[in-house]
């Protein structure tokens, strides 16, 4: 006999999405206390217009802000995107990179520069860019200092292969 798993019930998934939200009051919340008040005040004593324009206008400010911030976190998104686009175009060039290397001395650091071919490149959780090379060294996209063009003598060798 199959059994119903009750967390799956829909009052239960709207009960565990109200105890994980965060705390904060969203444009949903904010039309619903305004609608409760309107629905709650005394017929008497109703609501001063201009206080209710008021808390109007701050309905549309906060529904602005929400629209722009979800702008603004895809325009990011896009970005990152198009950086990991365009750094794969440096897949398979030579590029000369620097690395900080401690001094004999033990007191400071020097910058070696180091030239390798881009094996690979990918996208890290933080949104960094990071470059595989052929000796298996991942580095940094702000590592780079030159990206050489592909010779017209390597270009034919990889045509002939």
């Amino acid at each position: 006999m199959a059994t119903v798993n009750t967390d799956l019930w829909l009052s239960s998934l709207q009960q565990q999405q109200r105890s994980t939200s965060n705390n904060m009051l969203g444009k949903d919340d904010f039309l619903k206390l305004l609608i409760a008040q309107m629905q709650n005040q005394d017929p008497t004593n109703p609501m001063d217009d201009r206080e209710f324009i008021a808390q109007m206008a701050q309905f549309s400010s906060l529904e602005q802000m929400t629209n722009m911030n979800q702008s603004i976190q895809y325009l990011a998104d896009t970005q990152i995107t198009q950086s990991l686009v365009t750094h794969s175009e440096l897949i398979g060039k030579n590029v000369q990179w620097m690395q900080l290397v401690d001094r004999d001395d033990g007191v400071g650091q020097d910058v070696q520069y180091l030239e390798n071919d881009v094996v690979s490149v990918k996208i890290e959780m933080d949104g960094s860019i990071r470059l595989l090379l052929d000796n298996q060294t991942w580095i940094s996209n702000f590592q780079l200092v030159q990206v050489e063009p592909v010779s017209k003598e390597q270009d034919d060798k990889e045509i002939e292969s």
